[in-house]
């Protein structure tokens, strides 16, 4: 029974871990969405700005935004945005897509890119937080 017992506190600390590490990788992205703020927006009530809103990224085709003027490029780039997507992308988002309107030099920082997309995924098409 001890056994047992231990065990069921050691699944739910490690679930408690696990939930807590999420958030803090989304609070993270959200001060590292800062970098993007002056061209992007998200949220509700987002709108396109120099570059297209992000709500919804996860799961949407490149170029898609309503009401956005993507460059070719972007637009015939066939990319579905995820995470593995994403993470090349941000890393140097000229060398991904050659041809972007997107004068952003990019976040090198693995942890950095990965709490960004935390943060940008957490929101859904309606730029309500999941």
């Amino acid at each position: 029974m001890k056994i047992l017992t231990l065990s069921a506190l050691a699944a739910v600390t490690s679930l408690a871990a696990v939930s807590n590490a999420v958030a803090q990788d989304a609070a993270a992205g959200k001060t590292s969405f800062n970098k993007c703020l002056a061209c992007h927006a998200i949220g509700e009530g987002a709108k396109n700005k120099v570059g297209p809103e992000l709500n919804g990224i996860d799961g949407r085709h490149s170029g898609t935004a309503p009401d956005y003027n993507y460059s070719d490029a972007n637009k015939n780039s066939g990319i579905t945005w995820n995470k593995e997507t994403f993470l090349e992308y941000i890393k140097d988002p000229k060398a991904k897509i050659p041809g972007t309107k997107m004068a952003f030099a990019g976040i090198k920082n693995e942890t950095e890119a990965n709490n960004l997309w935390a943060y940008l995924s957490s929101f859904d098409k309606d730029g309500k937080q999941k």
